[in-house]
């Protein structure tokens, strides 16, 4: 018997990566959608299983839809939408038509940004399984919900304002 612990990978002991859901994707053979924010950007990855280290195919950041005119903050659910169509389109340019969503060790819950990421993506053309309820509404996708809250914010300080003049 050795006295030998022990002694779990690196990334499992940072809590970076749950190696039993990534055995079970790398078993389907299926490209990985791989959809990781910050604070201020969504980033969404095509990303390829290969015994040397996983091969990224295609990248996309929420930096680059300003060349496409989006002007506010890069991590809400609309910009989120917009990635992951972006995404979609430019994997159907290399000829790629699947894929299954990954997305670490973020819980899944209804219409958060990573499943705003995988309608964008659906929307483009990429299959992907999924259960349509665990999408964003409509109006949030399309950020309805963003300008009722700028708008009610913007006549709020607008009255504090005149308030404060008077």
């Amino acid at each position: 018997m050795s006295n030998k612990k022990f002694i779990a990978f690196r990334r499992k002991r940072q809590g970076k990566t749950n190696y039993r859901k990534r055995l079970e994707m790398l078993k389907s053979g299926s490209l990985r959608l791989v959809v990781r924010t910050s604070l201020r950007h969504v980033n969404v990855q095509l990303v390829e299983y290969s015994v040397d280290g996983d091969k990224t195919l295609l990248t996309v950041n929420s930096k680059e839809l300003a060349k496409f005119g989006w002007k506010n903050y890069g991590r809400n659910i609309p910009v989120a939408y917009l990635a992951g169509y972006l995404c979609g389109k430019k994997a159907l340019k290399k000829d790629i038509k699947n894929a299954i969503l990954d997305q670490g060790l973020r819980s899944a819950r209804q219409g958060t940004v990573n499943f705003s990421v995988l309608k964008g993506v659906i929307d483009a053309g990429i299959e992907i399984p999924h259960d349509p309820s665990i999408f964003p509404s409509e109006d949030r996708i399309i950020g309805k919900h963003i300008s009722e809250d700028v708008e009610k914010m913007f006549v709020s300080v607008k009255d504090k304002v005149e308030k404060s003049e008077q």
